[in-house]
């Protein structure tokens, strides 16, 4: 499991689950009227932080050609950017390109339509498609939908947009029961070695696209496809690792930055081994707002007394399956520590998913996996035939390539382990060894810490939860107080990400903005 994983909504992470296993894409349907000719705005045109801008014009001045994908209400299509931003088109010393995968669903008035509201879920890795066929296009609150022309991008890497392959299915089930835990020389060893196959499996089948799924290049391919759809200002909902997305354009696009919302803030000033340790910590915190739940009923599988208690109970059930997994019904894949580990982890990402959680607990404790396997599948994105999605190939190929590595060698984690045990009793061993999995990434990183200002920026709503597990609430703080012009909205509660959780409140605040265009008074806190 990579600890740098930023995961989706509750809501995408079953529903576009189920939505990929189940759609075969944007298939080829009628071809709708294209978006009308337009001229390349002179925003375009000169250099931006080395990028040519007039060699850009014919990206930003393409049509797209609409069609109906297999899923009723939405239409499809495909958009043309430069592979490498540096060296832009075909030929002449060019890069080619890369074809992105775009869908959206028509606003459905009354009232007068705003513009294009564009949406990412997260991962990063996640499908922005599969999110808005899914749940954005179907269930966001219905006054936004009416006056939005709801739109996705599959992120360059991701999906349906030339997708990061790494392992077969099989290769893929024997890497996630890999023991991220060891005890010896051994198991280290094993352990780096199934890194360096990950990696290498990375750059077999995936070496064009490898060096150029960066967040700012996903950025760039945005501003296009902003320019397409023919509105001046990006207007965009991202969750999660969407919110570095989204800042990343306010970085690079602050006069064409409209309204942005980032719910479950990334801080991007963070080094990758700050951000797993900060990560680590959210996932303790979040399990303990379970245990503390989970400890006043009779039936809780981790008996009664105090959430640390119940911790150290779930760390000995983990110990137990280090040393002798327990059977599921496929018996290739015995549940041991690692996949138990992610069946937890899973469960922390929406309370909704507490019962299912201590029932996997107790199953487990009587010797069947299969409550605990069947979380960690949703996690992985496995379907039941043995595939996965690419989401975690993608997931690790661009976090690599956006920051360095958060440790280079076995003996960087060993120094590291007691600040990762404190930040997390139950998960921190396990989590500081994943953070090993860039150590023998094939390309080198690209990006590095910084503070996003986006200075001259229109007003951005950062969101932030509480006792969010993914994206702890101290990142959001951080963030607003980055962006030049952003605004902190807070949600007292349980879960990864606030917007369309429940809360009246957040939904509400966030509505006007998108609607008027009004952000919130910085601070405003929910429950």
């Amino acid at each position: 499991m990579d600890t740098r994983r930023l995961l989706l909504t509750s809501a995408t992470l079953f529903a576009t689950t189920g939505l990929l296993i189940g759609s075969s894409g944007c298939s080829s349907g009628s071809t709708s009227s294209p978006s009308p000719s337009r001229t390349v705005s002179t925003s375009v045109q000169g250099k931006v932080q080395g990028v040519d801008r007039a060699a850009l014009a014919p990206y930003y001045s393409q049509k797209l050609s609409w069609r109906e994908c297999g899923v009723p209400g939405f239409e499809c299509s495909t958009m043309k950017a430069p592979l490498d931003y540096a060296k832009p088109g075909d030929g002449n010393g060019g890069s080619g390109d890369i074809k992105l995968a775009v869908a959206r669903k028509k606003a459905t008035g009354p009232g007068k339509r705003i513009g294009s509201l564009l949406v990412n879920p997260g991962g990063p890795g996640g499908s922005a498609i599969g999110y808005l066929q899914a749940y954005a296009g179907i269930g966001y609150p219905a006054p936004v939908r009416a006056r939005y022309d709801m739109v996705a991008v599959d992120p360059r890497g991701v999906a349906r947009s030339e997708p990061v392959e790494c392992l077969t299915g099989p290769e893929m089930d024997v890497h996630t029961q890999v023991d991220q835990t060891p005890d010896d020389p051994a198991e280290i060893t094993k352990l780096s070695a199934a890194f360096d196959k990950f990696a290498a499996g990375c750059e077999q089948r995936s070496k064009r696209v490898l060096p150029h799924v960066s967040t700012v290049e996903a950025a760039r391919d945005m501003d296009v496809l902003r320019e397409i759809l023919g509105d001046e200002k990006l207007q965009y909902v991202g969750a999660s690792y969407g919110t570095f997305l989204g800042a990343t354009y306010a970085e690079l696009f602050p006069d064409r930055t409209g309204r942005l919302v980032l719910d479950g803030a990334m801080d991007p000033s963070l080094p990758a081994r700050d951000m797993n340790r900060d990560q680590t910590a959210g996932f303790e915190t979040a399990f303990r707002s379970f245990a503390a739940d989970c400890v006043k009923q009779q039936s809780c599988p981790l008996g009664t007394g105090t959430p640390a208690q119940a911790g150290t109970r779930l760390k000995a059930l983990f110990a137990a399956l280090d040393a002798k997994p327990v059977p599921t019904k496929d018996k290739k894949r015995p549940l041991g520590e690692a996949l138990a580990t992610t069946g937890v982890i899973a469960a922390m990402y929406d309370e909704g998913a507490w019962p299912q959680l201590s029932a996997g607990i107790k199953a487990a404790q009587q010797g069947d996996g299969n409550g605990l396997l069947a979380l960690a599948d949703s996690y992985y994105e496995r379907d039941a035939n043995g595939k996965y999605a690419n989401l975690m190939y993608a997931n690790t190929a661009v976090n690599c390539l956006d920051l360095p590595p958060a440790f280079t060698s076995s003996t960087d984690v060993q120094s590291a382990l007691p600040s990762f045990e404190k930040a997390s009793p139950v998960f921190g061993e396990g989590l500081a060894w994943a953070s090993l999995n860039c150590a023998s990434w094939p390309v080198e990183p690209t990006g590095k810490p910084h503070r996003i200002k986006a200075e001259g920026a229109a007003p951005i709503v950062v969101v932030g939860t509480t006792r969010d597990p993914a994206t702890p609430y101290k990142w959001a703080e951080s963030l607003a107080g980055q962006l030049d012009s952003g605004t902190l909205l807070s949600y007292d509660g349980d879960g990864h990400t606030a917007y369309g959780r429940g809360s009246d409140c957040i939904d509400t605040a966030i509505n006007t903005y998108l609607l008027e265009g009004t952000p919130p008074k910085d601070g405003k806190q929910c429950r």
